[in-house]
């Protein structure tokens, strides 16, 4: 077979010409008459893939799911199909960045090339809409003239994930708040002497109602359907509210919150529900991120005609969990989380009209960053 040396940075990436996949594809299809509608009765993607891991047969469920004729995606990679917006990253395309080197589908791919069937959840974010897909795919080697193949099936589990996902956190936080304000009620039960109980009870029903809105609004977002109210924002209060919040949170507990509120006057116009809502899950992850005794430092500063926030935290985040920071359903704190990060990329720059980045290093520690316009439009 023909090579092309395209450099890589996890698998191969090579390719075979378009008459050698056009000849694989009838030597797969001539196994069986029956081959092709069996697997078109299979409601999930199924495609077979030669050494090169491309496609060289899809069934029905492709084109249902994504509205691909099977003989279009011949001779393309299943992150190239799904439109993945890593497939492009590097010259070789799909399983050639940095990025599928924590690719379920392209890590399933590999072991089954060497031999294994493997199963791995996959998280897909697609190029262009943003959309965010959570697979279940499955990859079984077999052999044919000789030459090794994988019979790769796909699943989308993203609504499965989502209720979950949305379950897990609602409940996590819901029930975290809940306890706190048991506990509000239990002093004034015991009439005990504290000065500062009604501040706090009022400060915990306003957190329970907060988490049950902010539950609404990632659905509402997902959906398209999340209505966005341009305002007059006052940054120092904004800033200050959020940081008395997470003060007293359970995730503020033995840590310092510094603030760094810009000394000059900002005229700023964008959501302030929705810029809470960014700027708060940014404070809350590095606090949970952090260390009792170390410092989160939350601040803000115009740049031309934009305005940046940024979150800092001492705490180093390990390259591959960078690579999937923004990924649905990714977290570190165990299954079912993994919201946090992805709903302020997805309110920021599908609602709010800025970007979400972030620095990690051992020496400087993490930095998350949110830019804004000095000016949100209403038709956003």
């Amino acid at each position: 077979m023909q090579t092309m040396a395209l450099h890589t940075k996890f698998a191969s990436a090579e390719r075979s010409t378009a008459p050698q996949i056009d000849l694989q594809a009838r030597r797969f299809l001539d196994i069986s008459p029956m081959l092709r509608p069996i697997l078109d009765a299979v409601p999930e993607i199924i495609m077979a893939l030669n050494s090169r891991r491309q496609i060289i047969f899809a069934n029905r469920g492709l084109n249902t799911y994504l509205g691909r004729d099977e003989k279009a995606v011949r001779g393309l990679r299943p992150g190239e199909v799904l439109n993945c917006v890593h497939a492009h990253e590097e010259e070789g395309g799909c399983g050639t960045s940095e990025s599928c080197s924590v690719c379920g589908a392209a890590r399933a791919i590999l072991v089954s090339q060497a031999g294994q069937p493997n199963i791995q959840d996959c998280r897909v974010t697609r190029d262009g809409d943003g959309e965010a897909l959570d697979l279940r795919v499955s990859a079984t080697p077999f052999e044919l003239d000789g030459e090794r193949y994988t019979l790769f099936a796909l699943a989308d589990i993203s609504h499965e994930r989502r209720r979950r996902a949305l379950e897990q956190v609602f409940f996590h936080d819901v029930l975290n708040t809940v306890t706190a304000l048991k506990a509000a009620a239990d002093i004034m039960v015991g009439k005990k002497d504290v000065e500062d109980l009604p501040e706090v009870t009022q400060e915990l029903v306003g957190r329970l109602a907060d988490e049950i809105v902010a539950q609404r609004q990632l659905v509402d977002a997902e959906d398209n359907e999340l209505m966005v109210n341009p305002a007059l924002v006052d940054v120092p209060g904004l800033l200050q509210n959020i940081v008395r919040i997470y003060a007293r949170h359970t995730v503020g507990k033995e840590r310092t919150i510094r603030l760094e509120i810009p000394k000059s006057a900002i005229i700023f116009v964008s959501d302030t529900n929705l810029l809470r809502r960014v700027l708060g899950n940014m404070l809350k992850n590095a606090l949970e991120a952090s260390q009792p005794g170390e410092t989160v430092t939350l601040g803000s500063q115009a740049r031309h005609d934009e305005i940046e926030f940024w979150v800092h935290n001492p705490a180093y985040m390990p390259r591959d969990v960078q690579l999937q920071v923004f990924q649905r359903s990714f977290s570190t704190k165990g299954t079912g989380r993994g919201l946090g990060t992805y709903s302020m990329k997805l309110l920021t720059e599908r609602y709010l009209g800025g970007c979400v980045g972030f620095t990690s290093s051992p020496e400087e520690g993490t930095t998350f960053r949110a830019t804004y316009p000095l000016r949100l439009m209403k038709d956003r």
